[in-house]
């Protein structure tokens, strides 16, 4: 069976079986601040096993594309290492909200698998909770007995907590669980060794396929457990292992899941690929990047760009890791990891179609990101080459800063470090990598408490859209610490508090009753609408009713700013092409940031065409034209615009500005009338990633300020210029006579630089036969310094020159020394900057014969000049 075929006999099998097959959703996580990617099947119904969402179906089956480099669960290190973890791959799942469990479950995979799928069932051991005394937890004897019905008892084993007691979390839905695994071992293999004693074990043939977790429990903020309302079923089976069993392969990379990323790649440099449990250094490669192009280009298909930080820089890691192996083991020194994703889009074309969709951004976005980090690589390449010399050991903290800076793993420094016979201080290394590590943790540490439940019911109804008051009653709260910050949050029965969603910041507030609260933000978290207070009232009482109340003015505003980028994004597409499409935006009270798909600079005219289209529908004021439960297949066969990396209900929301001009799916507030808009006006426009530009933009009243600023500015500049006929004229000849100023100051420069050439040579010092100069000069300029320095080197044999400078309070080093000197003496100029920065508080680097620093401190350039002196004792 192929890949295709094996997905598909697994979502007919439930079917049949009743279950509702639903689409996967975005691997990258938005409403859920546990979570930056979705890392579980169960994720998606996470707020329908918390009881805060109703079932729409009581059995689910799907396949869910899901990803696992952070966090809890973090396979990065051993992808492509061994043959059966990935970042991202598929999870085949069954879901009961409710309805069956244990018996059906069990039935139902064993079923599957041997029945439909043929697995052997002398291949197959299965697993049960043993128990845990100190939690009070029984042997799960319930699910032993069903198993019982179907398999030999000495092939159920016995796991503990660890391997047999699923947890989401340190707190949420949790039970005890059942894995099969599966022996891929060869006869003479399993004639030598029994199974049982490898399950679990990291035996790479031996190995978990599924895992039926029976869902009892929720684990509370105190470590108790408290059984949940109803029970439920969550299993997940890894697609790709079970492609590999049933193909009898020895490695999930030798199957038609990536055999055809791994021999494109071994074609296109000209390594064969060997099959199997290879450790080859070539064959590492090629898996980490059949396997990493995966997790990037749907996680980009998704929404979520390469970044600097967050889940940007998480993607940008994985990105760099590929990129590195190809440059170092496979030979591509130019980008070649973007040309696997039109491969990667047509294997999963049917099936993950957003990716089909979005090829070309996304290749163009991966091909920017290689160009970038090839760079990079070639950077701190030369930077190992210059610290490298002529030292025995290589740094702890310049080794984690080639890692942190420049995206190189420490076996490829200790690799280039053993080619020059070095070594690396791994002791040191180490160290930073765990203070840094240490300090993402604390700055992402959230305490959450318990909710404590105060009012009956659970409808957190949003009407926000209709009224921005209401009489409303809190259900819950309950306390959050992070960063040393204390706050509240409240859930109520119903509310007209808009929670952040889609760009959209969450609205602010009040609620009322014999004392008040401050709303200060709302937010969701999964299905429920979290209000967020800095302080509740000493006595405060939960029971009485509360007035709620959202900040009109600023609700205003914001759906202004909500209602223009629908406007705006009409128009770029009017005005660029349709293959504009919105890839991110920020929507608050006082301007909006609207990010979009597009490869080049808009220019000054495109940008005056877009406003000119916008403010032309904003002068129309057309009507908005709301429909609230559209079915989602109905709106997208109308042709509505809607995002992708999204995750939309079976009903959606469609918002119509002039059905000839912007239609699209949104769950936002908006103007009634686009004339509430007032005015639209760009205030800048630039890139933001590869292939993604960014418009911000302001409307109304901010619109008006900003111009008559802007005409201020500009009557301010003709009064300086006493009132020029031609502002720009003007401006372009103090320009020019700018720039013949800056010239004769340079010659003046250079001209006092040679006066000093004479002078500081007159004042070489002869050391043990080396021509020592310490000075502190006056020369504002660089460039001159720089020249001066390589004067004297080209004037003095064997010269050791430290100048010290002070242009403005901004202290420098320069150091130049002859090659004569670095040869002989073992001197370099870039390790004896680092050590006499220290003396002005600042830091610099440079090569073997010259290297220049800065600092912030002064008064220290003369014991900088002191210090110098001791190198040549």
């Amino acid at each position: 069976m192929t890949t295709n075929e094996i997905r598909k006999a697994f979502l007919d099998f439930f079917a049949s079986k009743g279950h509702q097959i639903v689409p996967s959703a975005p691997i990258v996580v938005k409403n859920d601040p546990t979570l930056m990617f979705t890392n579980a099947g169960m994720n998606q119904f996470k707020d329908v096993f918390l009881g805060e969402a109703p079932v729409k179906y009581p059995r689910v089956a799907d396949t869910q594309r899901c990803l696992r480099v952070s966090g809890k669960h973090n396979d990065l290190e051993e992808v492509g290492i061994d043959t059966y973890h990935h970042t991202m791959f598929e999870m085949l799942g069954n879901w009961s909200f409710g309805d069956y469990f244990k018996e059906e479950a069990i039935a139902w995979s064993w079923e599957l698998l041997t029945d439909v799928l043929g697995i052997p069932k002398d291949r197959l051991y299965v697993t049960v909770f043993e128990g845990d005394e100190k939690e009070g937890l029984p042997k799960d004897q319930e699910a032993y007995d069903f198993w019982k019905r179907w398999i030999a008892e000495d092939r159920i084993l016995l796991g503990n907590k660890k391997d047999n007691f699923w947890e989401m979390g340190d707190t949420g839905p949790c039970g005890p669980c059942s894995e099969i695994h599966v022996d891929c071992r060869s006869d003479e293999q399993r004639n030598t060794v029994d199974g049982k004693t490898l399950v679990n074990n990291d035996d790479p043939q031996v190995i978990e396929i599924w895992n039926n977790v029976f869902m009892q429990f929720n684990r509370l903020k105190d470590g108790s457990l408290q059984l949940l309302p109803a029970q439920h079923v969550d299993t997940g089976m890894g697609h790709e292992r079970l492609v590999r069993v049933l193909q009898g392969k020895s490695s999930n990379y030798d199957t038609d899941t990536f055999q055809p990323l791994i021999q494109f790649i071994s074609k296109e440099c000209g390594i064969p690929y060997n099959m199997g449990e290879s450790t080859g250094k070539t064959d590492i490669a090629m898996r980490v990047m059949s396997d990493h192009i995966r997790a990037i280009a749907f996680a980009i298909a998704d929404g979520q760009l390469p970044s600097n930080n967050k889940a940007g820089y998480v993607i940008r890691r994985i990105l760099r890791r590929a990129v590195r192996y190809a440059y170092t083991f496979l030979n591509f020194k130019e980008p070649f990891f973007n040309k696997l994703v039109p491969i990667l889009a047509d294997q999963f074309d049917g099936v993950f179609p957003e990716l089909k969709a979005q090829q070309d951004f996304v290749q163009k976005v991966i091909l920017e990101e290689e160009i970038s980090f090839l760079r990079t690589l070639a950077t701190g390449i030369q930077r190992f080459e210059r610290y490298a010399a002529g030292s025995g050991t290589v740094d702890g903290e310049f080794a984690f800063e080639l890692y942190d800076t420049f995206g190189f793993p420490i076996d490829l420094t200790d690799l280039m470090a053993r080619e020059k016979g070095l070594s690396v201080d791994m002791e040191g290394f180490n160290k930073a990598l765990e203070q840094q590590k240490s300090r993402s943790r604390a700055a992402t540490a959230v305490d959450t408490g318990d909710w404590v439940v105060v009012g009956e019911g659970d409808e957190n109804e949003f009407i926000g859209y209709d009224e921005l008051e209401a009489e409303s009653r809190i259900l819950k709260y309950r306390k959050v610490s992070a960063k040393g910050k204390e706050q509240y949050q409240l859930v109520l029965n119903k509310t007209p508090f808009y929670a952040e969603s889609g760009g959209q910041v969450g609205d602010t507030g009040l609620l009322i009753g014999d004392e008040s609260i401050r709303i200060t933000d709302t937010k969701k978290e999964n299905a429920l609408i979290v209000h967020f207070t800095d302080e509740i009232p000493e006595g405060f009482n939960f029971n009485q009713p509360v007035k709620s109340i959202v900040d009109k003015q600023r609700r205003g505003q914001t759906e202004n700013n909500h209602s223009v980028t629908h406007l705006l994004q009409a128009a770029l597409r009017q005005v660029l092409g349709t293959h504009v499409q919105q890839k991110g935006s920020l929507v608050n009270p006082d301007y909006l940031r609207f990010d979009f798909a597009h490869f080049s600079k808009l220019s000054d005219d495109e940008i005056a065409k877009v406003e000119a289209i916008v403010n032309k529908k904003i002068r129309e004021n057309i009507q908005l034209k709301e429909e609230r439960r559209v079915p989602y297949q109905d709106a997208i066969n109308r042709g509505v615009t809607a995002l992708f990396g999204e995750k939309y209900g079976d009903v959606v929301r469609v918002i119509t500005f002039d059905e000839n001009f912007s239609v699209e799916l949104c769950g936002g507030t908006h103007v009634k009338s686009t004339g509430q808009i007032g005015y639209f006006k760009i205030i800048s426009e630039s890139a933001v990633a590869a292939g993604v530009r960014r418009i911000e933009a302001i409307t109304g009243e901010a619109a008006e300020t900003y111009i008559i600023q802007q005409n201020k500015l500009i009557n301010e500049l003709k009064g300086l210029l006493k009132n020029p006929k031609d502002l720009v004229k003007s401006v372009e000849a103090l320009f020019e006579e700018n720039t013949k100023l800056k010239k004769e100051l340079e010659k003046a420069v250079l001209a006092k630089a040679s006066g000093l050439k004479d002078e500081l040579a007159a004042k070489a010092e002869n050391i043990n036969g080396i021509n020592f100069i310490a000075a502190k000069i006056d020369l504002a300029s660089a460039e001159a310094v720089k020249n001066l320095a390589y004067s004297l080197k080209n004037m003095l044999d064997d010269l050791f020159l430290v100048i010290a400078t002070d242009a403005e309070g901004k202290p420098g080093l320069t150091v130049m020394i002859s090659e004569s000197l670095v040869e002989q003496k073992d001197l370099h100029a870039g390790n004896i900057i680092r050590v006499l920065a220290k003396e002005i508080n600042g830091g610099g680097g440079g090569q073997p014969f010259y290297a220049t620093a800065g600092g912030k401190e002064s008064s220290g350039l003369e014991r900088a000049l002191s210090k110098a002196r001791e190198f040549l004792v």
